[in-house]
């Protein structure tokens, strides 16, 4: 069995997030902490540690939509499938997280397009895949190729609502995407609700939960590793109480 990790990680990078949500780690190495050891030791003194060292720590400060997560439908709205309360990431189903994984090809697409169901069904068509309850599909996008430079935020097309209720209403309850967000960057959503007055279309991809409620992984990686099917994924979310979303490691195992 081959495993890919599809995970980024949690670093001190301005490029992974707008500016001002980037997280911040704070490093302490074995020579900084060690008075702070011998706290709980009294009488012992540093030369009596190997090599006088502490422990190595890190002080983590992030939102829940830092680095590699899952969101969980409380995060796009109150309600979900049509007017139930939205359930919290303590309360997605593990069933939901692990499932036979499809991935769909976007690369292609333009900055700021939105997925069609039409263009999802021919992407199907493509792969030669019929979709089942419990698929977990995963977009790969032209961001993918921009994680780390600044222009990552604004890259890769995005899901829009008829795509993902294309996709909700076969059964799927997890997708994901390599992109900042599974909505198209904002700037170009910006653009569109400027020309037209149409304020439906932010965030429309998030927001078809309200109609069957799904959860979606944000910044995967490795994704263009990935056979289009034949793979299973799991993508367990960090259980945080009555949170939106949860901090995850999505794994693809290959047979």
């Amino acid at each position: 069995m081959k495993l890919i990790d599809l995970a980024r990680p949690l670093e001190n990078t301005q490029y992974a997030d707008p500016p001002g949500l980037a997280p911040k780690i704070e490093y302490h190495a074995h020579n900084d902490t060690t008075e702070r050891m011998l706290q709980f030791f009294p009488g012992v003194s540093r030369d009596q540690l190997p090599g006088g060292e502490g422990w190595a720590v890190e002080e983590v400060t992030l939102s829940t939509h830092n680095g590699t997560h899952i969101d969980a439908p409380y995060h796009y709205h109150s309600t979900m499938d049509e007017g139930e309360r939205a359930i919290t990431i303590d309360e997605v189903p593990l069933e939901w997280c692990m499932g036979s994984g499809v991935k769909l090809d976007f690369r292609a697409l333009a900055d700021g397009h939105v997925v069609t169901a039409a263009e999802v069904e021919a992407e199907l068509e493509r792969i030669e895949h019929t979709l089942e309850p419990g698929d977990i599909v995963l977009v790969n996008t032209a961001a993918s190729a921009s994680y780390g430079k600044p222009e990552y935020v604004s890259k890769g097309c995005g899901m829009g609502r008829e795509a993902t209720l294309y996709l909700t209403e076969r059964g799927v309850r997890v997708t994901g995407t390599d992109a900042w967000s599974w909505d198209a960057p904002f700037i170009y959503t910006a653009q569109k609700v400027a020309e037209t007055g149409n304020a439906d279309l932010i965030w429309e991809g998030h927001r078809a939960s309200m109609v069957r409620g799904y959860c979606h992984m944000e910044k995967l990686g490795n994704l263009e590793s990935l056979p289009s099917t034949g793979f299973t994924l799991m993508c367990f979310p960090v259980k945080i109480k009555g949170a939106s979303a949860g901090w995850c490691r999505p794994v693809a195992m290959l047979s």
